[in-house]
């Protein structure tokens, strides 16, 4: 039984992502190029890349003898999505339920602080 896709991106596959993203297009040695520390091997990049491929996240065209990728899901996109499953996985899709998590638990700057209270207000300034 083959395993159930993820609906997010794994840690191993946003790392190609993010040099997909910042270089718009490449080809897998680019990628391997590219990559931060650690390495990866020419192999992993190419099957890595062709399972994004298959979750509909990169498209490639050919250019002589080799692939060239592009991101075909937008950076916030993903982050969207990553998002949206933490959200329904952990908080019964409740927003304000995540909202209250990561304000309980994070140590935020006086801008941070300012920009939650601009927010709130103009939402209960749309509820009204």
């Amino acid at each position: 039984m083959s395993r159930r896709k993820s609906p997010v991106l794994t840690d191993h596959e946003l790392r190609l992502m993010e040099v997909l993203w910042r270089k718009e297009r490449a080809t897998v040695a680019d990628v391997v190029e590219a990559l931060a520390p650690p390495p990866l091997t020419y192999s992993t990049v190419l099957t890595t890349l062709r399972t994004l491929e298959r979750k509909g996240h990169v498209t490639h065209e050919a250019d002589g003898r080799a692939f060239v990728y592009r991101p075909s899901v937008q950076r916030g996109d993903a982050a969207t999505s990553a998002v949206r499953h933490v959200l329904d996985r952990f908080f019964a899709s409740s927003p304000g339920a995540l909202a209250v998590a990561l304000l309980d638990d994070a140590r935020l700057s006086d801008g941070d602080l300012a920009q939650v209270k601009r927010i709130l207000a103009r939402r209960r300034k749309e509820k009204k």
